[in-house]
């Protein structure tokens, strides 16, 4: 469970990526971007599930919010913006208790990529995540990509109807773990969900 927990830090990015859908596989691949307004925005989400792949442990969190600043205008390229903040609330391994009691990057800022423009749909990436974690009884580790030197990355979709970025996948481990009673465990995969309300609403558009 405290696995699952760590990994809720791991993706945190977190906060910031969206999951791979049918109109992904008819998007065409960009290479510039239009963005409307641009400038400082913030995503809020509700519920944020990150899930052990391993474990299958989930940790739930009441909610979590980044503050990010875009690129604004017409043929801009990646990355399209830059997530300064990332924020976890009130998060606890399902069904335990359990709480994660710190969460810290050590890369900044992370960064928003888009890779394929379809209908309205960006997807893409948050890249250049890693960092630290920490809760009870003395458990910590680290997060990062496929290596725990190697920044890891998030999935993202931006919608530009709803304002809304969701997060899903990744290639997010847990790296350096020690004293979490084999809850969590170096090396172990970690997916996250959350479906981030964007403000000011963004249009985000390729030719």
């Amino acid at each position: 469970m405290r696995k699952a927990l760590l990994s809720v830090l791991s993706t945190s990015v977190i906060v910031l990526a969206l999951g791979i859908g049918t109109s992904a596989a008819t998007a065409t691949t960009a290479t510039t971007w239009t963005i409307s307004p641009g400038g400082t925005v913030t995503g809020t989400a509700g519920k944020t599930i990150v899930t052990d792949t391993n474990t299958g442990a989930q940790v739930v969190c009441t909610s979590s919010s980044f503050g990010a600043t875009l690129k604004s205008g017409t043929g801009k390229i990646n990355p399209l913006g830059q997530i300064t903040a990332v924020a976890y609330n009130s998060c606890t391994v399902s069904g335990s208790g359990f709480s994660i009691t710190s969460f810290a990057s050590s890369t900044s800022p992370w960064h928003l990529r888009g890779a394929t423009y379809s209908s309205g749909l960006t997807h893409g990436q948050v890249s250049n995540i890693q960092g630290s974690f920490a809760g009870p009884l003395g458990c910590s580790g680290t997060f990062a990509g496929t290596s725990a030197t190697t920044p890891g990355s998030v999935r993202v979709i931006y919608n530009n109807s709803t304002g809304v970025l969701t997060t899903s996948g990744g290639n997010a481990h847990a790296w350096n773990v020690s004293s979490c009673f084999g809850h969590i465990n170096t090396g172990d995969a970690v997916t996250i969900v959350g479906h981030y309300k964007i403000s000011p609403a963004q249009t985000i558009t390729s030719p």
